[in-house]
């Protein structure tokens, strides 16, 4: 049981927290986006993310962070 809760309080943060990552590291959020969804789906394919729930909770995380890393590139741009 506890298993399962670290799993989902990290599928809450850490993909989100990656897409920013990535953002920064490329100056692009669509290919951060990418390379977020292709690190998700090879621990998938690897069998680290067992419960179905675990795919909504990173797709809501993944989202959010793709929204947050649009506003970082939205506000860099209207800065320059």
């Amino acid at each position: 049981m506890e298993s399962i809760i670290l799993k989902i309080i990290l599928a809450l943060f850490l993909p989100g927290m990656i897409v920013i990552l990535l953002t920064r590291i490329t100056y692009n959020h669509y290919v951060a986006l990418l390379l977020s969804i292709a690190l998700i789906a090879a621990s998938v394919y690897a069998g680290y993310t067992s419960p179905p729930l675990i795919f909504v909770v990173d797709a809501l995380s993944l989202t959010a962070g793709f929204w947050f890393a649009t506003q970082m590139v939205q506000r860099g741009i209207n800065k320059d």
